[in-house]
């Protein structure tokens, strides 16, 4: 099985990437195929609002002159995703909200393409306005039939200078129960898929 992280953070090997590796580990020991992309920092702008992805149904935006469509690829060849965000101002980064809003778009336009993965949101914080940019994640999880597990807390980690988020010890023992929670519930939910409800 796969699972794709997403790292929404444009500060690479910062609190954000931390957390999603802790997170990976359990599923790497599992067996799955893991891999994380970086989105935050990158070239990928917001959704038009133009609807030619319920014309083309092809599973990609009409953009082509970013990072979106190579991302959206791997999120479809997916069991499993979790995205990951540091929090600005209560919420995701920029480059973040502008993935949901195109995958969430072009995954409903293709027959709800993502029905049936697995979704979990990730968030370093450096005190406040965590579980706004958690629910902002899950919204796009939660609207798209996918499986969204729980774990011993909220997913987050607390830190705001790069590496901080590894002395934050109840952070990381959560997202090694998450990793672990995906990968017991990617092995139950796997041959039960076919039977999965559609519109």
């Amino acid at each position: 099985m796969k699972i794709v992280a997403i790292n929404g953070s444009p500060r690479q090997g910062g609190n954000t990437e931390i957390l999603l590796n802790h997170m990976l580990e359990p599923l790497k020991e599992a067996g799955w195929e893991t891999e994380l992309i970086q989105v935050g920092g990158k070239n990928i702008r917001g959704c038009m609002a133009c609807t030619k992805c319920r014309e083309t149904k092809d599973n990609e935006c009409i953009i082509k002159n970013d990072i979106f469509n190579g991302v959206m690829k791997e999120l479809l060849e997916a069991d499993a995703i979790v995205i990951g965000t540091p929090t600005y101002f209560t919420d995701v980064s920029a480059e973040l909200k502008a993935l949901i809003d195109r995958a969430g778009y072009v995954a409903i336009a293709n027959d709800r393409a993502f029905k049936g993965k697995i979704g979990a949101a990730v968030v370093a914080v450096r005190r406040g306005g965590a579980v706004h940019a958690y629910d902002s994640i899950n919204h796009l999880f939660l609207m798209s039939q996918m499986i969204v597990p729980g774990s011993t807390y909220w997913n987050f980690g607390v830190g705001r200078e790069k590496g901080e988020v590894a002395g934050d010890a109840e952070g990381l023992v959560n997202m090694n129960n998450l990793g672990k929670t995906i990968a017991w519930l990617g092995k139950a939910i796997k041959p039960h898929l076919d039977e999965f409800p559609t519109i």
